[in-house]
C-alpha cells in the first residue's frame, strides 16, 4: 500500500481556494441568473451545450459527460426542462435505450434573453478581476485538468453503441 501524498501547504492553499471560488462563484452566478430570467444555472448549462452543438442535439450520456453530472441528474434536469418546453427529448433509432435532447426554440429565446446578465455578471465577478496573463494561464491550467479527467474516464464512459444515457 503506498503512502499518501498529503497537501503541503502551498499545495492546500491553492486547492482550498479554487474550491472556495468555484463554490462561491457558482452560487453568486446562480443567485444572479434567477434574479434575472426564468433559468436556473443548471438549465443555463444545459442550453449552453446545446446551442453549442451541430443541430442544438445531443445524445443524453454526452450532455452529461460534458456536464460531469450523473445520469439519475441529467434525466431528472431534462424532465424539468421538457416539461417546460425548453428542451425536447426523442429515442435513438438504433439504440432503444439512448435518447437524443435537443433545445426548442423557446430554450433558445430564454438563453437569449438571459445572456447578456450572464456574460455582465461573469465579466465583473471573474474576467475583469485578471490579467490577460493569468486568463491565458487559467485557461491552460484547466484543460490541462480537464484532460486528464477525459483521459482518466475513457475506460469507463458509457459506450455509445450501448445507451446507457436513459
Amino acid at each position: 500500500m503506498e503512502e499518501t501524498r498529503w497537501l503541503d501547504d502551498r499545495e492546500a492553499r491553492a486547492w482550498r481556494a479554487l474550491q472556495l471560488m468555484h463554490m462561491r462563484l457558482n452560487g453568486e452566478l446562480s443567485r444572479l441568473l434567477a434574479a434575472d430570467s426564468e433559468l436556473s444555472y443548471q438549465d443555463y448549462s444545459v442550453l449552453v451545450a446545446l446551442t453549442d452543438a451541430p443541430e442544438g442535439t445531443m445524445r443524453m450520456f454526452e450532455l452529461g459527460r460534458m456536464l460531469g453530472w450523473e445520469k439519475s441528474r441529467v434525466s431528472h434536469q431534462i424532465t424539468r426542462m421538457t416539461a417546460r418546453g425548453l428542451v425536447r427529448k426523442r429515442r435513438c433509432g438504433g439504440d432503444r435505450r439512448g435518447a437524443f435532447v435537443t433545445v426548442t426554440a423557446r430554450g433558445r429565446k430564454e438563453l437569449a434573453a438571459a445572456a447578456p446578465g450572464h456574460v455582465d455578471a461573469v465579466r465583473r465577478l471573474f474576467i475583469d478581476r485578471l490579467t490577460p496573463r493569468q486568463l491565458d494561464q487559467i485557461a491552460s491550467a484547466a484543460e490541462r485538468i480537464l484532460a486528464a479527467i477525459d483521459e482518466a474516464c475513457d475506460g469507463s464512459a458509457p459506450d455509445p453503441a450501448g445507451g446507457g444515457d436513459r
